[in-house]
């Protein structure tokens, strides 16, 4: 896969981070909305198809990004297809962090070192181009106010947007009210990412039904459980997330 194009994980990163603190919106979820963007990126690379409301992978040829290429090679040693919710709720987490070292390996955001009440040390993120977050944010806009059917990956990409509770960081206030609605409504233009985007709330929502599931599969020790929607990272105050040395607050 070239990267010419940003990925959708990479774009659902980038429309989370604040430009003026360098902290990540809705940090609890939004572990949750990544893991279901790469299943949708997958899908667009052609990797993986969806079979009902389970994923199945067709084609584990790598696609040379390196976090997707982890993600499908998981899926590829399940054998079998696997649920959507199950997999975004497996034990994962850490992909916030994940992303943003990657994003930064990549020139699109810059580490910013800092503190917590001038003690424990932090990383904060700044977009290194805003013209690329304005230019994201303005697909979305486009599809919003003129209600012409978006191409698969802004839909999928605002429908997971909806998912994790970007909406109110997006479209702020009363005055969004309407957008927010509508972002919502997008989801039905792409039936994967609309699975995927009702999958992330079926985890948030506690849902999925945890039988006939195979944590060992998914890289996790014998016993572990699905993390809940709260389990992504440590709330820090305004539900941030502070993490000591590398992390975002």
């Amino acid at each position: 896969m070239g990267k010419s194009r940003r990925t959708v994980p990479e774009e659902l990163l980038l429309l989370a981070l604040d430009p003026t603190t360098g902290t990540t919106a809705q940090p609890q979820t939004l572990d949750l909305g990544l893991a279901g963007a790469q299943l949708v990126e997958l899908s667009l690379a052609g990797r993986i198809v969806p079979e009902g409301d389970r994923i199945a992978v067709v084609l584990p040829r790598p696609t040379g990004d390196p976090t997707l290429d982890h993600a499908l090679e998981l899926l590829r040693r399940r054998g079998s297809p696997v649920r959507a919710a199950h997999w975004i709720g497996g034990p994962r987490l850490g992909l916030r962090q994940t992303y943003l070292a990657h994003l930064e390996r990549c020139g699109m955001v810059t580490a910013v070192p800092g503190q917590v009440c001038g003690v424990l040390p932090t990383t904060r993120y700044q977009a290194s181009d805003d013209c690329t977050n304005a230019a994201i944010k303005q697909r979305l806009d486009t599809a919003i106010r003129t209600g012409v059917p978006p191409d698969p990956r802004t839909a999928a990409l605002a429908a997971l947007a909806h998912s994790v509770g970007l909406g109110k960081h997006l479209y702020p206030g009363n005055e969004g009210r309407s957008s927010r609605s509508r972002l919502r409504d997008l989801i039905r233009y792409d039936p994967l990412g609309g699975m995927v985007a009702h999958a992330v709330m079926d985890v948030q929502n506690g849902l999925p039904s945890q039988q006939n599931r195979s944590p060992q599969s998914d890289g996790a020790p014998a016993g572990a459980g699905r993390p809940g929607p709260r389990s992504a990272g440590r709330s820090g105050p305004g539900g941030r997330v502070a993490v000591s040395r590398v992390g975002v607050r």
